[in-house]
């Protein structure tokens, strides 16, 4: 089941996260990075699901805006 959100969606997503999980969007970002190097998104977003019981919109949000900064440090 996957899900495509526009960018405001995405963004209002993020926003939400901190209030929702009691962590920074930085934060998640560093488990990503320390996390199990899976290589299908959906992998990650079963694992970060699975591993800090976080709901699918909230995973698929947190690792779709890591793919995001992690591209954009490759363009520097």
């Amino acid at each position: 089941m996957s899900q495509t959100f526009s960018a405001e969606t995405h963004r209002n997503m993020l926003a939400r996260i901190p209030r929702r999980t009691g962590r920074e969007i930085a934060d998640w970002m560093r488990t990503v990075e320390e996390g199990p190097s899976l290589l299908r998104f959906e992998e990650r977003v079963n694992w970060l699901r699975g591993a800090h019981d976080l709901a699918y919109g909230h995973a698929k949000a947190i690792l779709h805006e890591y793919d995001l900064r992690r591209a954009a440090r490759r363009l520097l």
